[in-house]
């Protein structure tokens, strides 16, 4: 019975840090972060499988258990998308490693051979060229129009999620990621 109550304490506590730290995170959005959305209750996401770079191999948000994610949906023919990706690359390039990356899914029709040459033109080289051509996550995850960015947490959960473009690279958004993750300043 001592075990029981202690796991459910635990847990109990564990849910409360949770919320703490998605509050103090929340509290550090500036400029285009504002639109950063926090939920409420954080939410599961959607396990749809969708088009590694190879075209063959599939792969699932859930094969990044264990990591903070920034999903990014987006297309080969979204202006907006195509403003933002450097600064996604730059935060990949800052964050990412064993516990964060960025996920970039090319939702809808979008050929590999467009995905190359749009990444070739915007400089980027550190971000994978992931396609959910039947928009099958996007669905899921009730994604209604493009860009939108999620932010999922190492238990596979939504925790925020934003709509439209913004400054990724911004000082508000790399505190924002270092708050999540624990990692102070």
């Amino acid at each position: 019975m001592k075990s029981i109550l202690a796991a459910f304490l635990y847990m109990a506590l564990a849910a409360g840090a949770n919320a703490a730290d998605l509050t103090a995170a929340a509290a550090l959005r500036d400029g285009d972060m504002k639109k950063l959305n926090f939920v409420e209750a954080p939410a599961g996401i959607s396990d749809a499988a969708f088009l590694l770079e190879d075209g063959a191999t599939e792969g699932r948000l859930s094969d990044y258990a264990g990591q903070w994610v920034l999903l990014n949906f987006w297309a080969t023919w979204c202006a907006p998308c195509r403003k933002e990706m450097p600064m996604l690359a730059e935060l990949q390039a800052e964050f990412g490693g064993d516990a964060f990356q960025v996920v970039t899914l090319a939702t809808g029709r979008n050929s590999p051979q467009g995905i190359e040459k749009f990444f070739a033109e915007t400089g980027i080289d550190n971000l994978p060229r992931f396609r959910d051509p039947q928009s099958a996550v996007a669905r899921e995850m009730a994604v209604l129009g493009l860009p939108v960015t999620v932010i999922i947490d190492p238990e596979g959960r939504e925790v925020a999620r934003l709509l439209g473009d913004a400054d990724w690279a911004s000082d508000s958004a790399k505190a924002i990621l270092r708050s999540l993750m624990g990692l102070g300043g």
